[in-house]
């Protein structure tokens, strides 16, 4: 028998409506988020980038093909790992079929990652996915953008992430098994893995200018896993629990989850 709180129709549909209410005050909470975004100031890019893409060489205002707005994807997938980020993958699987949508809005999308784009573009026919992955192994397009640490950074023991000073960490020796699990099956160990962020960061085109209109990070993406927009409204939610201490038992690339 279940240990969750059970009740009435009448009882459920009392506290739905009280919740109904709770909902909609988010909703209108998220449409002055989205205002605000846009009210941003716009900051021209003065800095020159060179991205490799399937089709060639190309700049930052190469990437909108034609239309006036950009979001770009900060996949993990840095130069030494062979396959992409799991979580990175769970959220990309949601981008398939929105090219047109965002094509209707003037909108272009790309991932864009540190790995060779020969990289890339295998684990792309691999996850079946049909977006636009340009590398930017040639840039300092991820370092400028926080989510790449470099060099001194890692030294340092510190770097610039979601605004913020955050600090490199790594996990005790203790409990450390779980989290090399992780890294690993990206084919990395844990502090090669965790020297890329994720991200996602809009520009616009007016007049030949790009400018860097918008940027989040960490939880800021949650609103991108489309697989996160389905569990919250589920039973058991996102169900965290069911792996602690070991996310590979939580959720794993759509292709590595055994038959059921």
């Amino acid at each position: 028998m279940t240990t969750h709180a059970t009740g009435t129709r009448e009882e459920w549909l009392a506290a739905r409506l009280d919740l109904l209410d709770a909902e909609k005050e988010h909703t209108r909470r998220g449409d002055e988020l989205a205002q605000r975004r846009r009210e941003l100031p716009w900051v021209p890019v003065e800095k020159h980038y060179l991205f490799h893409t399937e089709d060639g060489d190309a700049s930052l205002a190469d990437l909108f093909r034609g239309r006036s707005q950009l979001l770009v994807y900060h996949f993990m997938f840095g130069p030494d790992y062979s396959a992409g980020c799991p979580a990175c993958s769970a959220i990309a699987d949601g981008f398939n079929g929105l090219e047109a949508h965002l094509a209707a809005h003037d909108v272009m999308l790309w991932a864009v990652s540190r790995a060779p784009v020969e990289k890339l573009a295998g684990y792309r026919r691999r996850m079946g996915w049909t977006f636009p992955w340009a590398s930017s192994s040639d840039t300092e397009f991820n370092f400028d953008f926080s989510t790449s640490l470099s060099p001194d950074e890692e030294r340092a023991g510190s770097f610039e992430y979601n605004f913020r000073t955050a600090q490199v960490w790594s996990p005790p020796d203790d409990a450390r098994e779980p989290f090399d699990r992780w890294a690993a099956v990206s084919g990395t160990d844990w502090a090669t893995y965790t020297r890329e962020r994720p991200g996602i960061s809009a520009f616009a085109l007016e007049d030949g200018v790009v400018y860097h209109t918008y940027s989040a990070y960490s939880r800021g993406l949650d609103g991108l896993w489309g697989m996160y927009q389905w569990l919250d409204r589920a039973p058991r939610g996102r169900n965290e629990a069911r792996g602690p201490g070991d996310p590979l038992n939580w959720f794993r690339r759509h292709d590595e989850y055994e038959p059921v």
